[in-house]
C-alpha cells in the first residue's frame, strides 16, 4: 500500500464518480446510443453496467456476497462477465433517466458508506475479506477507464494528477497479484520487464495496458502480461 498512501481513495471515486454524472447528464439520444471502447457496448450500455454492478458493491458493504453469487448461479449466471451481460441486458427497456437515476441512488450509497468504514476497514468480497481502501482503489481505476471508454472529458489541469494515481494503482494490483513483472517508475517513463519482453512505456501507455485498453504501440505479449485491472 505505500504506492498509494498519499492519495485519498473517496476523493477520487467521488471525483470520477461526478465526471460521469456530469457527462451522463448532457447527453441526447442519439449520444446514449454510440459506441464505446467497450467492444459491443453503447454509452447506455455503460450506464447499465454501472448502474447493475451496484448490486455486487452493496452485498459486499451488507456481507452477503456468497448469497448474491448464490443466487444468480441459480440462475445460470456465473463469472463476472455474465453478470455484466446479464446487468446490460437488465436495463435495456428501461427509460434511460430511471437508469441514471438508479446508478447516482446507488452509487451515492456506496460512495458515503465506503468512506464512513474507512481505508483500514474490511469488507466481504469474492476473494474474502479485502481493504475498503483497496477496493476503493479498484472502483476508482474502473470508473476512469469506463469514463474514458465513453469519451467523458479530462481537463488539462487534472490530466497529470490522475495519471500518477492511475500508474500507481496499476503498480499496485500487479504487485498483488504476485506477477514476476519488474516495473521501475522514472520521471517520465515506467520501464517494464517480462521475462523476455521488456519496454519503456509512457504512463498513459502503461495505464492503458493494466486496464486492458493497451495502446497500438505496446508490444501485445506485454500488454497481456501487465492486464491486471480489467
Amino acid at each position: 500500500m505505500d504506492l498509494l498512501k498519499d492519495y485519498d481513495p473517496f476523493a477520487i471515486f467521488d471525483a470520477e464518480a461526478d465526471r460521469l454524472d456530469v457527462f451522463f447528464s448532457g447527453l441526447d439520444a442519439a449520444d446514449w446510443e454510440r459506441p464505446t471502447r467497450c467492444a459491443g457496448w453503447s454509452v447506455r450500455d455503460v450506464l447499465a453496467h454501472l448502474a447493475g454492478e451496484e448490486l455486487y458493491n452493496h452485498a459486499a458493504l451488507d456481507g452477503i456476497v456468497q448469497q448474491l453469487m448464490a443466487g444468480l448461479a441459480a440462475e445460470g449466471i456465473t463469472g463476472f462477465n455474465e453478470f455484466n451481460e446479464w446487468c446490460v441486458r437488465q436495463r435495456r427497456g428501461v427509460p434511460v433517466g430511471q437508469v441514471l437515476a438508479e446508478w447516482r441512488e446507488k452509487n451515492g450509497e456506496t460512495r458515503a458508506r465506503m468512506r464512513a468504514l474507512g481505508r483500514d476497514a474490511t469488507l466481504d468480497t469474492l476473494v474474502g475479506p479485502y481493504p475498503v481502501g483497496s477496493q476503493t482503489f479498484h472502483y476508482d481505476s474502473e470508473y476512469a477507464t469506463h469514463a474514458d471508454d465513453i469519451g467523458a472529458p479530462v481537463g488539462e489541469e487534472e490530466f497529470h494528477d490522475r495519471t500518477l494515481w492511475r500508474v500507481a494503482v496499476g503498480r499496485f494490483a500487479l504487485a498483488e497479484h504476485d506477477t514476476k513483472i519488474q516495473v521501475e517508475q522514472t520521471a517520465d517513463q515506467i520501464w517494464v520487464n517480462a521475462g523476455d519482453l521488456s519496454a519503456g512505456l509512457s504512463y498513459p501507455e502503461f495505464v492503458n495496458a493494466t486496464v486492458g485498453r493497451a495502446s497500438p504501440e505496446t508490444d501485445p505479449r506485454l500488454a497481456e502480461a501487465l492486464r491486471c485491472l480489467a
